[in-house]
Formats: structure tokens, C-alpha cells, sequence
């Protein structure tokens, strides 16, 4: 089957007060705690956000949605939060199947129609699924910015970042992944945060199956029998390497955290580019003291 078809399965839907309470409860390890783990490390919600969060009719987005309604009832300080979801030329199913999700979720979505299907279609034929994404997330920045927003929250997971990793060594030749939150380019005063980069996706299939939502995988009318086939190659790829050592997908995930700049060919920062031997004459040019500070002064960045 197209990995873009809607995958519906005949499952009985818990109640939303169910729902509700097993992201708390029985998904509290696996999903909440790590989800708000990551907006306190990374400062992702902040008093006086007016957040907008993208919903795309998938298991992700549905279940950050619902994560959001949750930290509201919880958090401490006030913040606003809006649920924005574009539609890029859905079959009717699939917007249908969108909508009804979001009305028995009780997520009060706002729904932008756009074209980005067609002009993908027309204009990137060969490499689709970059230019969608692109072209989503441009149109969902500028609507967020229409309704006054100052965050964009998308719901990129533990395997999308180290997928991404991987996806870059590979194919790129950069070690460069996916990161908490970014300023946009193009649109001023506004970042996107990913307060799912600690929510396995595993335990959101465990979440979505147990309650029986039906969500849509991507909804995609252009790439038909064709897939977004380098990011399901590493996927696989990594399951594989689980089978002789069940740490990898963490093992891939702490190395972006746990860079040793005396132990590497090179790095980028912005548009200047070090490479070894400037590297290396840093380093020994410093004394121990200095050097120390220095390292210390990296880490604290």
C-alpha cells in the first residue's frame, strides 16, 4: 500500500475524557513527561506565547495538539494556543477524515485552503516531498503570523531527528540535525519549536492504536506509487541495527549532543567555515588554563 493512502481501521474509539486522561496516566513515561521535558530544557513555551500548532491530520500532530490542550490545564503561566492545519489539495476523504478527527478530539482546528499539491506536482516532480515541506511550512508561518502568533509548533519526533541525522551523513555528507527551535528566515519575530524531539514513535503508534483515531498518514496527491523512499531506507535501516544493539536509535541521538570539537575534521557556524588545522592551532595555541575556559565557554553555548 502508498504510505500516503489513509489507513482506516475498523477500531472503537475510547471516549475523548479517556483519552484525555491516558496521556496523564497510562502514556504519562512514555509521551507527557518527555514532551514537557523538552519545553523546559529548551524554554519552547514561554508566558505570553500565543503559539499556533500545525495539524496535519497525522498521529503526530493529533497527539501534540492534544498535548498542548493538556500543558494549558497543567502549566502555570498563560499562554494562548491556536490549532492551524493547511489544506495542500486533500481528497475530500481525507479532509473529511481530518475534520471529524479534530471534532471528536475537540480541537478547534482552523483550516487554510492552498495549492501546494498542484504547484509541487508541476514544479518538482522528481523530488516532491522537499519542496512540499517546504512550501507547507512557508504557508504555515505566514498564516500563524496573520493570526498574530510568535511560535509555530510542528511535530517532528525522536526518530525524525536521528532519521535526519542520518539522512544527512549519508546523503549530505554534513553531520547536521534537527533542532528544538529556529527563527524563521523569511518571517520576522517568529520561531518554530519541535517539543516532541523526545517522544518515541513508537509509543505515539502505542497511543494512537489504543485509541482507536484513525489519522491519515500524509494525504499526499502527488507522489502517488512513489515515496519519500531515502527516509523509509533509513528507517529500516535502523531497526535493523536494533537487532544487535537495542541502543542505537539512542546511541545516534546523544552523539548530536555530545560533539568533541578537538575530535573532529571541521565545523560551521553560520557562513564561516573552521576546518582541521584551524582547529588544532586554536587549541595549541592556548594555554591549559585558557584552553579549559574555552571548551567550558563552548559547552555553556
Amino acid at each position: 500500500m502508498n504510505q500516503c493512502e489513509t489507513i482506516l481501521v475498523e477500531t472503537p474509539k475510547l471516549s475523548l475524557e479517556a483519552i484525555e486522561q491516558s496521556l496523564t496516566k497510562t502514556y504519562r513515561r512514555d509521551i507527557f513527561k518527555p514532551f514537557v521535558q523538552a519545553i523546559n530544557q529548551y524554554n519552547l513555551v514561554e508566558e505570553g506565547d500565543k503559539i499556533a500548532v500545525g495539524i496535519s491530520g497525522g498521529k503526530d500532530s493529533l497527539l501534540l495538539a492534544k498535548l498542548f490542550q493538556a500543558l494549558k490545564r497543567y502549566n502555570k503561566f498563560p499562554f494562548e494556543v491556536i490549532f492551524l492545519s493547511m489544506d495542500p489539495g486533500f481528497r475530500d476523504v481525507n479532509r473529511e477524515l481530518l475534520i471529524s478527527n479534530c471534532n471528536y478530539l475537540n480541537i478547534p482546528v482552523v483550516i487554510k485552503d492552498s495549492k501546494v499539491f498542484e504547484t509541487v506536482g508541476k514544479i518538482a516532480k522528481e523530488n516532491p516531498c522537499y519542496m512540499c515541506a517546504r512550501m507547507r511550512r512557508g504557508f504555515l508561518y505566514h498564516q500563524a503570523k496573520e493570526l498574530g502568533c510568535n511560535k509555530l509548533a510542528l511535530a517532528h519526533h525522536f526518530d525524525d531527528f536521528i532519521e535526519t541525522t542520518l539522512l544527512n551523513m549519508f546523503y549530505n555528507g554534513s553531520f547536521k540535525t534537527m533542532v528544538p527551535k529556529i527563527k524563521a528566515e523569511n518571517f520576522d519575530d517568529i520561531e518554530l519549536i519541535r517539543p516532541l524531539m523526545f517522544v518515541k514513535e513508537k509509543d505515539i503508534i502505542r497511543f494512537t492504536k489504543h485509541s482507536g483515531i484513525q489519522a491519515m498518514n500524509c494525504g499526499c496527491t502527488v507522489v502517488a506509487e512513489k515515496t519519500s523512499s531515502k527516509r523509509r531506507e533509513i528507517k529500516q535501516l535502523i531497526e535493523q541495527l536494533k537487532k544487535i544493539n537495542p541502543s542505537i536509535d539512542n546511541n545516534i541521538f546523544n552523539a548530536s549532543m555530545n560533539v568533541n570539537l578537538e575530535a573532529i575534521l571541521g565545523y560551521q557556524k553560520g557562513e564561516k567555515k573552521v576546518d582541521f588545522n584551524g582547529i588544532f592551532q586554536e587549541m595549541h595555541q592556548q594555554s591549559p588554563v585558557e584552553k579549559n575556559k574555552n571548551l567550558e565557554s563552548r559547552e555553556e553555548k
